[in-house]
């Protein structure tokens, strides 16, 4: 039987994430998930569901305002789709993406991709308006990730939420001015898995701890997606090779896997029935997230949150140069 808190916490999330197929005339066509895609899991959900708060309430108190922004410009893009031009127009030329780029700078992203969604990543519960989609990172600052486990550090995951659930829905407006049709997909609520969509778009590769790591600031960011009718998206998924030697450097740094306080971080992956592999439980995760309003150990002990990009990768190149040589003697 279902509980009382699992019921409260998916009541929640369909109010705070509706249903984007709810918000569109009958008859509209939309794209479903593969039937190998994975069901999902809100972060909200899951940390409702599995978590176990236990924190002082003077401690929520100061999250609270992050909360509520984030939930408020959650579901406020996801409704935004009833705003949809009816006959949306479909090219773009280069001028609209430097100015679409420029703004979303200006806002606070990190750093912008483009890429088309592959049905296996849409969430089995979860539908797309198109298949065109403008992936967005937001860096968290690394000067308060460094206080994980503490309050500051959990301040600045919350923060991030807010702030990237609110320029999602200005970047969609952006598009919608010029005739465009924009589904808005924040970061706390996404159709689909924006970590591998994020990775397609050349924006950086998953690491063990199951997060994007990227040049620009390791594993310390936040992505969100907007899916649109536009159909000559610059795709940048040609980027991804930059990224292709992280999961090799993972197999032996394991930073992240001894750091865990929640024993989370499996050291060899756990294989699931259809063969794709599982590195992080993320209902024991849920459990020190919620306690601490959002933990970061696993960002801040990343060998990619502490070095530079470069420097890891040419000296990573270095090493198994070396290999690669002793190999053949």
């Amino acid at each position: 039987m279902t509980s009382l808190k699992v019921k409260l916490a998916r009541k929640f999330v369909s109010f705070v994430l509706p249903d984007v197929r709810k918000l569109v005339p009958p008859g509209t066509q939309v794209i479903e998930p593969s039937p190998s895609s994975f069901d999902g899991r809100t972060v909200p959900e899951v940390v409702a569901i599995h978590g176990r708060p236990g924190i002082h309430i003077l401690k929520m108190l100061v999250i609270i305002p992050y909360l509520i922004k984030t939930a408020y410009y959650a579901r406020k893009s996801i409704k935004s789709v009833r705003k949809n031009p009816k006959n949306p127009k479909r090219v773009a030329d280069e001028e609209f993406f430097r100015e679409l780029e420029a703004y979303a700078k200006e806002l606070g992203v990190s750093a912008i991709g483009y890429t088309e969604v592959p049905v296996e990543y849409i969430f089995k519960n979860r539908a797309l308006l198109f298949k065109n989609a403008i992936v967005l990172l937001m860096d968290m600052r690394k000067e308060r990730i460094e206080k994980a486990l503490g309050l500051v550090a959990g301040m600045e995951v919350w923060r991030t939420y807010a702030e990237l659930s609110k320029v999602v829905y200005k970047l969609s407006e952006f598009l919608r001015e010029r005739g465009y049709a924009a589904q808005p997909d924040p970061p706390i609520g996404g159709s689909t898995n924006f970590p591998l969509l994020a990775q397609k778009a050349g924006l950086g590769y998953i690491g063990k701890h199951s997060l994007l790591i990227s040049e620009r600031n390791g594993p310390s960011q936040r992505i969100a997606a907007i899916y649109t009718s536009i159909e000559n998206l610059p795709h940048t998924d040609d980027r991804v090779d930059l990224y292709s030697w992280i999961p090799e450097f993972c197999e032996v740094c394991n930073r992240c896997v001894s750091a865990c306080p929640a024993n989370a971080i499996y050291l060899k992956p756990k294989i699931l029935e259809d063969g794709r592999k599982q590195y992080v439980d993320y209902k024991k995760c849920a459990v020190v997230f919620s306690k601490t309003l959002g933990c970061g150990i696993c960002i801040k002990e990343c060998t990619f949150f502490k070095g530079e990009f470069f420097r890891i990768k040419k000296a990573y190149e270095k090493i198994s140069s070396r290999k690669t040589q002793q190999s053949f003697k």
